[in-house]
């Protein structure tokens, strides 16, 4: 028998920083990644304050984060992070529908996405991808965006929520959810007042009458989403 190739020392291995809140997610992404043998896991932790915090220390050079995080969103931690280190390569996965949420991470800085649903090959392909200088999303989302920008959706099509901030997206998708205004406002670390803002401008964007036609709108998208 040949005996196994030595380990290449950590300093010549890609290193991950891991930012998911499920324990178990965590922990088999460690197993994952600890066992190529040009990555290397340099720090993981549950929430995007914490990443923050851990950036300088850890220093990775991509971070591999959750779309959903407790007390700020992924998007609000991609922005975040890239202002401190805006040449800092940041690749999301997650369960959430990338047709929803793809571009939106693009523009917020993100290198790329990626379903948790894809398995351990593609999230490899996808980190090694991103790790050279490419933007990573499937090949589905890559033809969705072409398309989006060579035929704009008419004006005429119906509410769009394509066309709300990430902030107010957050709050038609929590409306949609059966959220109340104060639980979202608890949720988003916000206040009622702020929240009500949000909800003023999702109805004149998507030109709804009144905030029943909001809440309405927003649980018909989300139950569509559910069947996607």
């Amino acid at each position: 028998m040949k005996p196994n190739p030595p380990t290449p020392p950590a300093k010549s291995r890609r290193r991950i920083l891991i930012v998911d809140d499920h324990p178990i997610t965590r922990y088999g992404l460690v197993q994952l990644l600890n066992e190529q043998p040009d990555l290397l896991v340099c720090g993981e932790t549950q929430t995007a304050q914490e990443a923050l915090n851990l950036l300088p220390v850890a220093r990775p050079d991509l971070v591999l984060a959750d779309i959903t995080l407790p007390g700020k969103s992924g998007l609000e931690f991609i922005k975040d992070a890239l202002a401190r280190y805006p040449d800092l390569r940041i690749l999301v996965m997650s369960m959430h529908d990338e047709s929803v949420y793809a571009e939106r991470v693009l523009r917020a800085g993100g290198r790329g996405y990626i379903m948790k649903s894809e398995g351990g090959a593609r999230l490899l392909e996808a980190i090694r991808a991103v790790l050279d200088g490419q933007l990573y999303v499937s090949k589905n989302v890559s033809l969705s965006l072409l398309n989006a920008l060579a035929h704009r959706r008419s004006a005429t099509a119906g509410p769009r929520p394509g066309i709300l901030t990430d902030r107010e997206f957050e709050v038609f998708q929590l409306l949609g959810q059966g959220f109340s205004s104060r639980d979202i406002a608890v949720r988003l670390g916000v206040s009622p007042k702020t929240v009500g803002t949000h909800r003023l401008h999702i109805k004149e964007k998507l030109q709804l009458r009144s905030g029943a036609e909001v809440l309405r709108e927003a649980v018909r998208w989300a139950a569509t989403q559910q069947l996607v």
